[in-house]
């Protein structure tokens, strides 16, 4: 979102900006002219999205290019199983493109609001034992370079490129055009239902094998969690209810949800009674539907986020670790802790990058200080040697992340090759990558 006086805030509202100039182009040639262009005159370059990551990674003083005309399918390849969409397309917009089509990805977020570029270059993620983040379903990608040139990749074509700018950071080129992998659309049961804390910590290695994606959220100050399992189901299709949806997805985790911040924020003692309430305030339901309505569900309270990867087999100390902190320690949190897990993968800067990985996520309330629960929850990640999510709040540099990311130097060799002028530069890649 941008103001009329050229600020650029992201959705959290914690990174502000005041580009040169604002670009939307409408076409890969007049974004490769915009790069062009504003390597003649001195400027550094940043793409955005829709806003959703919490680091200042797409901020930028010089020219911010926003893709939102570089939206929508270029083509579906039936033989090959591949969708290529341009850029800009939301995440949305391409779950129910393929859905009309009778084909879905295999995983997804748990928002769709980003575009596909954006939640791909940060590494976005939902839950999978099998099945790993959004940029591990990629086969192809087009993008375009320092030089103004557009390079296509694929395992086949640069395949160096392609090994890193699936999950690029912004930091190799402008992604113009993704093809991911689609199998036919199918359908997944979600289970949700409440579970003790320390049952969940103690059968997690099992609730793991045992589900294709399984996920739980913990209410700090209490011993409850609410866990989510989806697995593929023959059907029939049974979506939770119009009234049922709006009680527990509107209502409840959004309505309700959001007055008890408001509550939590004015009266911070208060907090551990709600998160007493609001961890028993969700029922166990079962439902069956098509797979990103599984998936995603609304996110209107608006909030700010750290997430870290841990070795999966380091979660149950790290969750423990989390817990004990927070009992100890006289903080008032009030969002749930939210627990997802992803398979190794290949790409080289991926949080799962060759490790098979557990996500814990940490959240505030927006407007409520954060500072002080951050940095005792992030003193516990790094010390089981977690990887920050690139999109959301951490504060590791260079020299931190190049030990736990064997690949990194890979990383950082071709961005000497692909921006040895550092035209995609801005302060978040100066950290987190070295100048």
């Amino acid at each position: 979102m941008s103001a009329k006086n050229g600020t650029w805030r992201n959705w959290g509202g914690n990174v502000t900006a005041r580009p040169v100039r604002q670009v939307e182009p409408a076409s890969v040639a007049e974004l490769a002219a915009a790069v062009r262009a504003a390597a003649e005159d001195g400027l550094k370059v940043k793409a955005v999205g829709t806003g959703h990551s919490f680091t200042s990674i797409a901020a930028t003083d010089g020219v911010l290019i926003r893709p939102r005309l570089l939206a929508g399918i270029r083509g579906i390849d039936r033989d090959a199983m591949t969708v290529t969409v341009e850029a800009g397309t939301p995440l949305k917009r391409l779950n129910t493109a393929l859905a009309r089509e009778g084909l879905s990805l295999t995983n997804m977020g748990d928002i769709m609001e980003q575009t596909v570029s954006g939640a791909v270059s940060t590494g976005t993620h939902g839950t999978g034992r099998e099945s790993g983040s959004i940029a591990a379903q990629i086969r192809g990608l087009e993008l375009v370079t320092a030089d103004g040139s557009v390079l296509t990749c694929s395992e086949k074509e640069n395949p160096e490129v392609f090994a890193a700018a699936r999950i690029g950071l912004g930091a190799l080129g402008i992604v113009t055009a993704l093809t991911f992998a689609v199998e036919p659309l199918f359908l997944l049961t979600a289970r949700e239902e409440p579970m003790p804390f320390d049952r969940v910590l103690a059968e997690f290695d099992q609730l793991w094998a045992e589900n294709e994606h399984f996920e739980f959220y913990w209410f700090p100050h209490t011993g409850n969690t609410n866990t989510k399992r989806n697995n593929r189901s023959a059907g029939p299709e049974q979506p939770v209810g119009q009234l049922a949806g709006w009680f527990e997805d509107e209502f409840l985790s959004n309505g309700v949800f959001q007055v008890a911040q408001w509550v939590g924020r004015g009266a911070p003692a208060a907090i551990p009674a709600i998160a007493r309430v609001s961890s028993k305030a969700l029922s166990a339901r079962t439902y069956t539907d098509i797979p990103y309505k599984v998936f995603t569900s609304p996110r209107r309270v608006r909030f700010v986020e750290m997430e870290y990867a841990v070795p999966r087999a380091a979660l149950a100390e790290t969750l423990r670790e989390l817990k004990t902190m927070v009992d100890r320690s006289g903080l008032r949190v009030s969002f749930p802790v939210e627990v997802r897990t992803a398979p190794a993968d290949d790409i080289t800067l991926s949080t799962a990058s060759g490790r098979d990985s557990a996500y814990v996520a940490v959240h505030m309330f927006r407007g409520t200080p954060y500072h002080a629960y951050f940095t005792a929850a992030e003193r516990i990640f790094t010390a089981h040697e977690g990887r920050p999510h690139w999109g959301k709040v951490h504060t590791r540099d260079a020299d931190y992340l190049s030990r736990v990311y064997p690949r990194f130097g890979e990383f950082t060799a071709l961005r000497d090759r692909l921006d040895p002028e550092r035209l995609f530069q801005n302060d978040y890649l100066r950290r987190v990558l070295g100048a």
